[in-house]
């Protein structure tokens, strides 16, 4: 027995290195540290920060006065601050250096690259710890306005930001990275609370959730800052739900050892009331000067009934539309969908109905339900369903389960959210992502009961309220509001909450008689903090509720009549390539307003053929993307004098002008520009203190104030 153990083979063995920042970053992004990270910041920003996480070496930029920041750099924030600047416009041009600062902090970290991670976890090397977080905060800065715009740009770098805005829109990150390995996307809040947060324009994801960036110049027309609000009409609706709106799924019921269990779906028998909508319609424009945004619960619309309800909020001007969907007939072998049907109107502007929208077909939008409904006894027995779910058995919703992806909407400077009940609960990627975010305002639909400041709803709500200081509006079904009566209670109206940080917490109820709510909300400039040693700025967006008025429908209809599927005639730009468009157009708002003559340049710059899409792998602009990219170079060469260049009121004027006779598409183009020309120029008006003291933009602790436009 000996001789024949000694002659067995030996086992494996298994050597483990101690990582590296170089092997580290490898094993994360597929890349090598190189000088080709020096390309482009924002890949230079996920190495950075990637290495802090991962090391927790973010924790030594809250050392006591005199550790940090370091001595070495005099005045260490705004050297930072000029770096990133500078680095921005190196990377259009580069045959200037490299930012001074930049090229010393990163030839000091790469000379150290191949220590292992442990010596910068503990901070032994000082040097290699104060070249990470200064590199870090570098490329920040460089991130600033690659995402969301910011009005104190210069024009110094519209072309990186524009370069950068076109990557975020295609592939969902500003950086050449994998996405399915790295992410890096805008940052829109920073917490108000204080928690420390260690950049404010960029932040880094890893794998596993997808994230569209789509960015839609929707806005009031004018550059009055007072228009600087959003009007929101709630509909609870159905406002009645029957027992027998919730059916079981023959066959699906399964007895699993002691936990039975099988799947139900909701299945209203009676589909929206189109004639009950456009009187309500009618008595909310009588109220306010428009309707900006109509919201619905969960599940409160068939997919069929999405056009005919599009085609009504066209003729009444409204120009957001949310609203839950429920799919009756899914694909053959699939479960039902579950989504938040986000539609912008092709007008591309709030207020009174336009031509443009007549009959176009609207910008859609999709956010899938990630997490399903589950029924167990005690809610059973709260919404009184026990004559069609049996109460010993527990119930989940028959709904398909896709793959997670979270669609963030950009309007002006502020950034929208939506989610379907379940997934505001879910303290899971999803809602690590939109922390990291930090969008104005979180969207929930729910089929739920009331929205009680007790209840779960109002929990997860503050949350995002806390941190990342976002906004949180969430709707239900007064139907379901009325069939919540747990036993000793009595029912609720409460439909909507509101939470947000300026203002706390506001229930919103639906009163006897009434159809629905109209919510306004208004928006502010909210500081952005960086817990290493920057100062604060007020270049963020917060908002905050200050009207809600109960609707009741009124007697008459409107003039227009109510036609069932139309023909629509063919979009004309797909989603991305609006968003793509859009990031143009305010490159050129922002050049126009700095630096005019560079726009020939920029233009270039947006024409198929630019070899920076290449170097960036992007794909080349679709043709209909093409012809509206000519016809924003259209708009630029009209506004353009006779051996001069453009200025900004002349290229508002050529944006602004009646369009009778011409081709559709190039109203579009003309009607994004226009929108971002009139959004900067009312963030000026903004900080001139154009409401005078007693307005909401006259605040003297503002530093680098950057207000936000009107936002859906």
């Amino acid at each position: 027995m000996n001789s024949r153990r000694g002659a067995e083979a030996p086992g494996p063995t298994w050597t483990v290195s101690e990582p590296t920042s170089a092997s580290t970053w490898q094993a994360v992004s597929g890349h090598p540290i190189t000088d080709d990270l020096l390309e482009w910041p924002p890949d230079l920003f996920a190495l950075a920060n990637v290495l802090l996480a991962r090391s927790e070496a973010f924790r030594f930029a809250l050392a006591p006065s005199g550790q940090w920041p370091p001595s070495r750099i005099p005045d260490w924030a705004r050297a930072v601050g000029a770096a990133g600047e500078q680095w921005g416009a190196w990377v259009e041009d580069r045959r200037s250096a490299l930012p001074e600062l930049l090229a010393d902090e990163w030839h000091a970290f790469r000379e150290r690259a191949d220590q292992p991670l442990e010596q910068l976890a503990l901070g032994e090397d000082r040097l290699m710890l104060e070249s990470l977080l200064t590199l870090h905060a570098i490329a920040d800065e460089a991130c600033a306005g690659l995402g969301v715009a910011l009005d104190t740009a210069d024009g110094g770098a519209c072309v990186y930001r524009a370069r950068g805005r076109e990557l975020l829109g295609t592939t969902g990150s500003f950086a050449r990275l994998n996405p399915h390995l790295l992410r890096v996307l805008p940052k829109v809040r920073t917490p108000p609370t204080g928690r420390a947060s260690f950049s404010r324009y960029a932040c880094v994801l890893g794998p596993g959730i997808e994230a569209r960036w789509n960015k839609m110049p929707t806005r009031h027309r004018g550059t009055d800052p007072r228009s600087e609000y959003a009007t929101f009409l709630l509909l609870p609706w159905p406002l009645r739900v029957r027992e027998s709106d919730f059916r079981t799924v023959d066959g699906s019921v399964q007895r699993l050892g002691n936990e039975p269990f099988g799947f139900f779906e909701f299945a209203p028998a009676e589909g929206l009331d189109l004639d009950l909508l456009d009187r309500v319609l009618v008595a909310a424009r009588d109220e306010v000067r428009s309707v900006d945004v109509v919201l619905l619960p969960e599940s409160a619309v068939d997919e069929s009934e999405l056009q005919d309800l599009e085609t009504l909020l066209s003729r009444h001007g409204v120009s957001f539309l949310q609203t839950g969907v429920r799919q009756q007939m899914p694909p053959p072998g699939r479960l039902p969908g579950n989504w938040m049907h986000i539609g912008v109107n092709p007008s591309l502007q709030k207020g009174p109905p336009s031509e443009l929208a007549d009959g176009a077909p609207w910008f859609h939008i999709r956010q899938n339900k990630h997490h399903r409904w589950s029924l167990d006894e005690g809610q059973i027995y709260q919404y009184h369903l026990g004559g069609v779910l049996h109460p010993q058995l527990r119930w989940w919703e028959s709904m398909d389960v896709p793959r997670r992806a979270v669609q963030f909407v950009e309007v002006a400077e502020v950034t929208l959210v939506a989610l379907v009940c379940e997934d505001l609960a879910q303290n899971d990627e999803i809602a690590e992502l939109i922390r990291s975010v930090g969008p104005t305002i979180v969207i929930t639909a729910l089929l739920d009961g009331p929205q009680l400041d007790s209840r779960w709803a109002a929990r997860y709500a503050s949350v995002f309220a806390d941190d990342p200081g976002s906004a949180v509006l969430t709707l239900t079904s007064f139907g379901m509001v009325q069939r919540s009566r747990p036993l000793g209670y009595e029912a609720s109206s409460v439909v909507a909450l509101w939470k947000d940080p300026t203002r706390g917490i506001r229930q919103i109820p639906l009163e006897a008689g009434a159809h629905g709510v109209l919510l306004t909300a208004c928006m502010q400039p909210a500081t952005r903090r960086s817990s290493d040693g920057r100062s604060p700025v007020k270049t963020g967006t917060q908002g905050f509720d200050v009207a809600v008025h109960q609707v009741r429908a009124a007697g008459a209809a409107s003039s227009a009549p109510i036609s069932r599927s139309v023909t629509t005639m063919p979009h004309l730009l797909a989603v991305n390539e609006l968003t793509i468009l859009t990031g143009w157009a305010e490159a050129i708002a922002e050049a126009v307003d700095h630096v005019p003559e560079r726009l020939a340049e920029l233009l270039a710059e947006a024409r198929p053929g630019a070899p920076w899409r290449t170097e960036l792998g992007l794909p080349e602009p679709s043709e209909r993307l093409a012809d509206a990219i000519a016809a924003l170079e259209n708009a630029v060469t009209d506004a353009t004098p006779p051996g001069g260049v453009p200025t900004f009121d002349g290229l508002l004027a050529v944006a602004s002008r009646k369009r009778d006779g011409e081709p559709a598409l190039t109203a579009l183009v003309c009607g994004a520009l226009l929108s971002m020309l009139e959004e900067r120029r009312t963030r000026h008006a903004g900080e001139a203190g154009a409401l005078g003291a007693d307005g909401p933009r006259a605040r003297s602790d503002q530093v680098s104030a950057a207000p936000s436009s009107a936002a859906a």
